[in-house]
């Protein structure tokens, strides 16, 4: 999984996926309906390998969050949890238990969720690569020509 290809974009729904480099920005293709389209450089442009979540000792890469919420949740996505934020915020803190409550936000929350989710859909997460309790080596690809 390499998160420095997916995008979040200010004031845009959901994530991206950076196809190209372009004279004044880059061009994205939308992680839910493929369509394309280009990001200028005064958009506010963040790649989710750049985000990470305040915990209460030090700020934890949006990778690593999004691995916890992988192997807690056994790879499925998260329940809903529209409208009801203090059952958002106990699942949050199942997930991440040492985030800092008073700087992370219910929609910094539910923004973290709704990426899981759509990332989990669209099969864009896979930390079996990283897993090492499986014992075996990954096998390697040999051509012949």
């Amino acid at each position: 999984m390499d998160l420095k290809e997916i995008m979040a974009i200010g004031g845009k729904p959901g994530l991206y996926k950076m196809v190209a480099q372009a004279k004044n920005g880059i061009i994205i293709e939308s992680i839910l309906d493929q369509k394309r389209t280009q990001a200028f450089a005064h958009d506010k442009i963040s790649s989710l390998e750049e985000i990470s979540v305040f915990t209460d000792t030090e700020d934890k890469p949006l990778k690593e969050v999004l691995r916890s919420f992988y192997e807690k949740l056994e790879g499925k996505q998260t329940p809903d949890f529209k409208n009801d934020s203090n059952k958002l915020k106990a699942f949050f803190g199942e997930m991440l238990p040492d985030y800092d409550k008073e700087r992370v936000y219910t929609s910094h929350m539910q923004k973290i969720i709704s990426w899981y989710n759509l990332l989990i859909q669209h099969n864009l997460l896979d930390f079996s690569e990283n897993d090492e309790s499986s014992g075996e080596a990954p096998q390697e690809e040999t051509k012949s020509e």
